[in-house]
């Protein structure tokens, strides 16, 4: 069993393969922020950059994985990605989860969105091995899921799902948690870079 994981880890990390997940993370940016066209056409300036949540998030992704392949580590990146791809793949699997108990129906576009946000989220767990962030770094992610939380519930930029809009302060509520539990996971994540750390100097 450890050698099955050996080896998986070993094609996850290999080159090639993180050269593929880069182009297809990218893609699903540029998709993403094209789905978001409308709801950015009708967007006050100042709050452009907390709208577009799931490609930003996947942007980060791109990122660090692109240090990856060049044998380096963007640490703050590293930590929005893995905050972010796993806040805002469980957030949209959740919202058409609920849509869908709400209408009865979400369509192939709603499944495609469950499909490709869950993946968001179990990339992002696959790669804790590889993730080289400190305090400062999650501090600072923390601050910017947070931060948009309060211009997403308060400032009204939430993602638009209309079937749920008599919904919004509960989908607020749980989204605030929601990143509070996705800033914990990396705090853990932390907690096992610094053991393994003091594992390989002892």
């Amino acid at each position: 069993m450890k050698a099955f994981f050996t080896q998986c880890w070993f094609l996850l990390t290999h080159r090639s393969f993180l050269t593929l997940l880069f182009f297809i993370n990218l893609f699903g940016t540029i998709y993403g922020y094209i789905w978001y066209g409308s709801q950015l056409s009708r967007t006050e300036p100042k709050f452009l950059i907390f709208v577009p949540d799931s490609p930003t998030a996947s942007l980060f992704f791109c990122i660090a994985v692109l240090g990856w392949i060049f044998g380096k580590h963007f640490k703050l990146i590293e930590a929005l990605a893995l905050i972010t791809l796993v806040k805002y793949g469980v957030w949209a699997v959740v919202m058409n989860l609920l849509t869908l108990a709400e209408i009865g129906s979400i369509g192939p576009a709603g499944w495609m969105l469950v499909f490709s946000h869950g993946l968001m989220a179990v990339q992002a767990i696959l790669y804790i091995a590889n993730y080289r962030f400190g305090m400062v770094h999650i501090a600072i992610a923390a601050i910017w899921t947070l931060h948009n939380d309060v211009i997403d519930y308060v400032f009204g930029q939430m993602p638009t799902y209309s079937v749920l809009s008599q919904y919004a302060s509960q989908i607020g509520y749980f989204t605030f948690w929601l990143s509070i539990v996705c800033i914990a996971i990396a705090y853990f994540v932390y907690t096992n870079i610094i053991n393994t750390s003091r594992n390989h100097s002892s």
